[in-house]
């Protein structure tokens, strides 16, 4: 196989991976609809910085840690799943109305980037797909490892930005529809935040039978 056709399969499956609906998917939604344009965008860039943080992390194991990685996806799987459902039962128990994220939305952007970049690197979706599919595709074949990692990195922020970003600047803009119904917005975030909190449940579930 070629580099470029490694390169591309390798494309196909990452955004795959991206577009199944999951914790990432439903926080840059959840943040767009309560928090407009400002906050979706927030969340997507943390996502994005997430998705460097595994990049650097796949590399490093197909180099040097591959023997020892599968000893920390149960704490992974654990730690993501606490993690989303304490994210999903602030939502859960909130009351947010978009007249009063406009006015805190300045002050909660650093706060969702840093959420969104958490609820990346604690997505245990995201660390099974570096664990099963960065060695099969990071060789030494292809070049020095850094600069494999230069341009998987840079694929997957890419598609991170057209996917979230999308989702978000989509979201936001049916938002508007949302400024008169502020008994909508709390009922939307709410759900979003109970989902949040059953697909981090149900994760966690499956991972348990599968240990």
């Amino acid at each position: 196989m070629t580099y470029a056709e490694n390169l591309w399969l390798f494309t196909l499956l990452l955004t795959g991976i991206i577009i199944v609906p999951g914790m990432d998917m439903l926080f840059v939604l959840a943040n767009a609809l309560t928090g407009g344009r400002r906050a979706g965008l927030a969340a997507t860039s943390g996502m994005m910085a997430g998705g460097v943080c595994h990049t650097v992390f796949g590399t490093v194991a197909v180099a040097a840690l591959s023997t020892l990685i599968p000893t920390l996806s149960p704490a992974m799987v654990i730690l993501g799943a606490a993690y989303m459902i304490w994210i999903g039962l602030s939502l859960a128990r909130s009351s947010i109305t978009v007249d009063h994220v406009e006015g805190e939305a300045r002050r909660a952007t650093a706060k969702i980037f840093g959420q969104g970049l958490v609820t990346c690197l604690l997505n245990p979706k995201a660390w099974a797909f570096i664990l099963a599919v960065y060695p099969q595709f990071m060789k030494p074949v292809y070049g020095p490892f850094w600069s494999q990692a230069l341009i998987m990195g840079t694929l997957t922020m890419a598609i991170q930005l057209i996917v979230y970003g999308g989702l978000a600047l989509a979201a936001a803009r049916g938002r508007e529809a949302l400024i008169s119904n502020p008994a909508l917005t709390i009922a939307i975030g709410r759900a979003a935040g109970w989902l949040l909190v059953a697909v981090a449940a149900y994760m966690l579930v499956r991972s348990w039978q599968g240990w």
